[in-house]
């Protein structure tokens, strides 16, 4: 096993760790202003992949679906949220968890009814395909396409929400909503976009991750516990603990695959406990945010 090998591999962790990133940060948007544990988060993930795939048939063109897909997932979030998980803000964090899990698991089967089974591909874009020399050995484009694309995206967000009065009313709404209310902000409308954005981001991280994976009914299923995972070592409701958290678990699971394949599923869980042991709130967390 040489030097260049392992780099490589840590290169590949990175780029796994964008989905989880992608995924994490819609979950961690939700949970940090709604206090909503969103169990469909999988299920929207999955949704991603599915319209990708459709989109992808009709315009023949990958970067309008790479546009499209989010819209449509987010605007499927805003339906949900409205509809579904609203009239039950107020009751305690389990009935809209119950929600979202079943909401998940009668998604995934009305998936299984509509296209049956079978997997279906995703083509890796023309412009896309092959490999490029970084240094230390030849890695797939399409990767780093992955790891760029999170990091511009994070870098949006991160402006979009520290440096526009938007961005201030999700902070101050996630703080203090009766007083955002008595200030005459609409804080239902403001819920309902971050709902959306959330979903969206889900959406997003399917159709991205499509390419690299086979896209059937179950696919949310396991990205939806390494989600979680990623989200309980970063702190529930913490951005900066999404990436941080979503790039270790990817890169730890990649280079366990390496030395130790049959122990690559494990590695997260270990991590996750020895965090939780050492800092129950996550990394970035903050005490009785669940309590």
């Amino acid at each position: 096993m040489t030097l260049n090998l392992i780099l490589l591999q840590l290169f590949a962790g990175l780029a796994l760790g964008s989905v989880f990133v992608l995924l994490a940060v819609g979950l961690s948007l939700i949970f940090g202003l709604l206090t909503v544990v969103n169990f469909a988060h999988g299920a929207f993930y999955m949704l991603g992949a599915y319209v990708g795939v459709f989109m992808l048939g009709v315009t023949g063109n990958f970067w309008l679906t790479l546009v499209l897909v989010p819209l449509c997932v987010g605007v499927i979030g805003l339906f949900v949220e409205r509809t579904l998980v609203r009239p039950l803000y107020g009751r305690g964090i389990d009935y809209p968890l119950l929600l979202t899990f079943a909401l998940g698991l009668v998604v995934v089967e009305l998936v299984r009814i509509v296209f049956g089974l079978d997997g279906m591909s995703f083509p890796v874009p023309s412009a896309l395909r092959g490999a490029v020399d970084i240094g230390v050995g030849y890695f797939p484009v399409y990767r780093l396409f992955l790891v760029g694309i999170t990091a511009t995206l994070i870098l949006v967000l991160w402006l979009a929400l520290e440096k526009t009065s938007y961005g201030l009313i999700i902070r101050a709404g996630a703080r203090d909503p009766e007083i955002m209310r008595v200030l005459g902000v609409d804080i239902g409308r403001v819920w309902l976009g971050v709902f959306g954005l959330g979903t969206g981001f889900a959406g997003l991280a399917g159709v991205l991750y499509a390419p690299m994976t086979s896209v059937i009914p179950d696919m949310g299923d396991t990205v939806l516990v390494q989600a979680f995972v990623v989200t309980v070592v970063g702190g529930m409701g913490s951005l900066a603990g999404a990436v941080v958290a979503g790039l270790m678990v990817g890169v730890i699971v990649s280079m366990t695959g390496l030395f130790y394949p049959e122990l690559s599923d494990l590695a997260m869980f270990a991590l996750m406990a020895v965090v939780l042991l050492i800092r129950p709130q996550g990394l970035f967390g903050q005490k009785g945010l669940m309590g």
